[in-house]
């Protein structure tokens, strides 16, 4: 039921204002899930190798979507459709239980983002993200990562130097 695709840099998944109608598996590459605010981009997540990527709102709840979904390198992933989603239930053994699975660990994802951003400094958000997510580190630009952990790209920038030489 996924369908292989692929996506240069540069191309999106979905824009916003537009539906989203697929759930995809990011087989390799990294998206960027972004909004545009006042005069800057905001970087809400980045969905790298082994992770799936959608906009969440809008494919559950057929919303127009806030967010844009662009790959900053060549992406290849497997995609499924809204309409095929919801036939998997009908033959996948404890597909609800999965389901339930899934979203529950998007929900404490997003937690824990909240509480490290209300809890910790700048330092520590990096320090934090950098454990969790290494090979996103060498691999994103400074100005997606810096907006994604709350801070400037100056800061960011001190902070990787003073880890550098520490």
């Amino acid at each position: 039921m996924f369908h292989a695709k692929t996506f240069k840099k540069g191309e999106f998944l979905v824009k916003e204002n537009n539906y989203c109608n697929e759930l995809s598996f990011v087989s390799s590459g990294i998206f960027r899930i972004y909004s545009n605010y006042e005069d800057k981009e905001i970087t809400q997540w980045l969905s790298g190798t082994n992770s799936f990527v959608t906009e969440i709102s809008s494919f559950l709840f057929e919303q127009a979507s806030r967010w844009n979904i662009q790959a900053i390198e060549d992406c290849n992933v497997f995609s499924i459709s809204k309409t095929d989603y919801k036939k998997i239930a009908s033959f996948v053994p404890r597909w609800n239980e999965m389901e339930k699975l899934f979203i529950a660990k998007c929900f404490a994802t997003l937690e824990s983002r909240v509480f490290s951003h209300l809890a910790m400094n700048a330092e520590e958000r990096f320090l934090l993200f950098s454990s969790l997510y290494p090979d996103l580190i060498s691999s994103v630009p400074l100005q997606y990562l810096a907006s994604l952990l709350g801070m400037t790209p100056e800061t960011l920038s001190r902070i990787r130097k003073k880890q550098s030489t520490s």
